[in-house]
């Protein structure tokens, strides 16, 4: 379980500016690493403040906390941290448990729905990933015809390490003292909150690997010059209310229809796999837009065609990103490995640590995800009524 922690104004508005300085086309290495202190230092402020909250009133033994579903270290996990209180820090080139990092993968899925969505895979130590193409993967031939070329034409290999994503601990000297459980929760909250800002960043607005970037679902590839731009919409969403939904069913319609062929025109199956992403600040509207009150009193919120809404701070106001599943690659990959910076934050009584991981992400085509506008509108009320 990792920590909940109070996200203070200070840490959303930190949160916000590093989102915005990272999507400004034109920034300098000065404004992107005065935008990533600010984000860290409240970030680390906040999981420490919470840290030493929970640690002055638990209390428990090891066997009540398992129970109750508190962090409980496997024996591995246990000698890591505890090496790391005994020597006062980590030491360079330190790799996190497997099983650790296991942990950080299903809570960066588990409390993020948009990387969930995406399906985010893990692939550990390995930084290749076999593809397959469902279209090509049979084929009608002679009885004993040759086959290799039909494997070689169904099956593809990519390089998934070309881009290194790094989230930063600084550790004050004293929570040291607290022990290796408490250590390991403190890196693994970090390391969830740090990863996914950078990975919702990459997957939806990256540009490519001129940045050292993955390529995100709001930009589209020339497939001449490999050139990354950002997508024109495709037309405006109002979710206007209508007597019997025509309006949202027909707007959607149009959706599901644009995403139902790929780039070449081919056919392909979107039912249950259309995913829509909106800022939190739309999200709103959309919900208020598409809830409605059964004969029991109760409200419910659902779109025509099984459509999914997930919330991105990474998604600009007033837009609407749809992507089909299964059409957009998101690995991380590699072991978390551990730098460390004792001098850097000295006079602060604190280690600062760099843990870098592998990360890349590309749609398979243009069309595995579309832009729309959005315009949603209610009447106004008037004063006093």
């Amino acid at each position: 379980m990792t920590i909940k922690f109070n996200k203070s104004e200070t840490f959303k508005n930190a949160k916000a500016t590093l989102t915005a300085v990272l999507s400004k086309e034109e920034v300098t290495e000065k404004e992107q690493t005065e935008a990533y202190e600010n984000y860290f230092e409240a970030l680390q402020t906040e999981v420490a403040t919470a840290i030493t909250s929970q640690v002055n009133n638990e209390m428990l033994d090891r066997s009540i906390l398992q129970q109750r579903g508190q962090n409980v270290l496997t024996s591995e996990e246990m000698k890591f941290f505890n090496a790391a209180v005994v020597q006062g820090g980590f030491t360079d080139d330190s790799i996190l448990p497997v099983t650790t990092q296991e942990r950080v993968f299903e809570d960066l899925v588990a409390e993020h729905p948009l990387l969930e969505a995406l399906g985010l895979q893990d692939l550990g130590a390995v930084t290749r990933i076999i593809t397959s193409d469902a279209t090509k993967a049979f084929a009608w031939g002679p009885l004993f015809g040759g086959i290799a070329g039909q494997i070689n034409a169904a099956f593809s290999e990519e390089q998934i390490s070309q881009f290194k994503l790094t989230a930063f601990a600084v550790i004050p000297n004293d929570m040291i003292e607290l022990g290796p459980v408490w250590v390991e929760r403190y890196v693994r909250t970090v390391l969830i909150e740090s990863y996914s800002v950078g990975l919702e960043f990459g997957y939806v607005n990256g540009g490519g690997a001129t940045v050292n970037q993955p390529i995100g679902l709001m930009k589209d590839v020339n497939p001449t010059t490999g050139a990354i731009t950002n997508k024109t919409s495709s037309g405006t969403l109002t979710f206007a209310p209508s007597q019997y939904g025509e309006t949202v069913a027909g707007e959607l319609y149009t959706v599901i229809k644009a995403l139902s062929t790929d780039v070449d025109g081919e056919s392909r199956k979107v039912s249950n796999k259309i995913v829509m992403v909106v800022n939190p600040v739309d999200a709103i509207g959309v919900q208020a837009r598409n809830t409605i009150q059964t004969a029991n009193g109760q409200w419910i919120m659902a779109l025509p065609y099984n459509i999914q809404v997930v919330e991105s701070e990474e998604v600009p106001v007033t837009k609407a990103l749809f992507f089909v599943k299964g059409q957009y690659t998101a690995a991380i990959a590699g072991g978390y490995k551990l730098k460390k910076f004792d001098q850097t934050l000295a006079i602060e009584d604190a280690t600062l640590y760099t843990i870098k991981q592998f990360a890349n992400g590309k749609p398979k085509d243009n069309k595995a995800a579309l832009v729309y506008d959005l315009n949603i509108t209610f009447p106004t009320v008037p004063a006093g009524a």
